[in-house]
Parts: C-alpha cells; sequence; structure tokens
C-alpha cells in the first residue's frame, strides 16, 4: 500500500505552519503483514525548516531499525518522561548504508537534508497501535526543528517545549 502524505498533514508539526510550502512532503509504502517499510521524504524546505515526516511514538518491545538507501537526512529521537518532560534529544545523520536503532518509547522523525529524495527502509509493524503521534502532534514537533540556517544545518527549539535538553549524536 502507498500512502502519500500531504502538506495539510504535515503542517501541525512544522515550526511555521503557514510556510508548508511542500505539496507532498513524503510518502510511505507498506507491503505484506510480515514486510518492511519504506519512507521516501522530498527534498526542500518549509520555510527555514528541511522537509520531514510528521513522526510517531513507537510503542512495540523490541528496536525499530531504520537503514538509509538513498539520500542524506537526519533521525531525530527523544525521550520523555511519564509527564510529557523531554529528557532527552538524540540526532543521528543518515546517508546510504546507514543505519539507525529506536528504541521502544521514543518519539522521532525524519529530516531530509540533502537535495535529493531520502529513502528508508524500516521494520516497524504495520497494526497502527504500535505508533502514537498524539504527543508529536501536541507539542507541533519535536523539542527542537532541523533548519537550514545561511546554508548550514542548524536547530531551532521549540518554543512548545519548556525544558531543552541538550542535544546528543
Amino acid at each position: 500500500m502507498i500512502l502519500p502524505i500531504s502538506q495539510l498533514q504535515l503542517r501541525d508539526v512544522l515550526m511555521d505552519p503557514k510556510s508548508s510550502e511542500i505539496k507532498e512532503p513524503y510518502l510511505m509504502i507498506n507491503y505484506g503483514a510480515d514486510g518492511e517499510n519504506i519512507t521516501v521524504v522530498t527534498p526542500g524546505r518549509n520555510g527555514s525548516e528541511f522537509n520531514k515526516t510528521i513522526g510517531f511514538t513507537h510503542k512495540f518491545n523490541g528496536m525499530l531499525i531504520y537503514k538509509c538507501i538513498y539520500g542524506k537526512g537526519v533521525l531525530m529521537m527523544q525521550k520523555n518522561n511519564e509527564t510529557g518532560e523531554v529528557k532527552e534529544v538524540t540526532v543521528r545523520g543518515l546517508r546510504p548504508g546507514v543505519e539507525v536503532e529506536v528504541p521502544a518509547g521514543y518519539v522521532h522523525t525524519i529530516y531530509n537534508t540533502g537535495r535529493t529524495i531520502l529513502v528508508t527502509v524500516d521494520n516497524g509493524p504495520k497494526d497502527e497501535k504500535f505508533k502514537d503521534n498524539s504527543f508529536i502532534l501536541s507539542k507541533r514537533g519535536l523539542a527542537y526543528y532541523v533548519i537550514d540556517k545561511k546554508g548550514e544545518i542548524a536547530f531551532e527549539k521549540n518554543p512548545n517545549y519548556p525544558f531543552h535538553p541538550q542535544l546528543t549524536s
């Protein structure tokens, strides 16, 4: 099944929701009950923020593993405590061949920081009960946004969080 994600769907997690300039931000390809998922993130920016996925909290036991097949980008993940306070934010670079493990309970999103499409494959379950994007929607994204600042990748604090831990890689 091919699931295109529209700019309207992405707008709720953008740093500037009025700057949703990318018409078709990404698509997901799911195949087979136990198959892998493919995510294709288009290049570009919404204002100064790099294009990204909406993201979700990984809620199944075990590691969610993303492997970059093509392009370059960043996978950002964060761990929150029971009250929603951010405890940890980790940024991992994506390029072909790189694998990133996302532990259960972490919320995460993928940014395309390159000039071509970014393609990842993951082992996430198809059942939507294992994916929850309510937290990321309520905060309009993760604790930091990934932006283009004078041609360089930079991180902008999301004002919907009272605390911003130091980024780790």
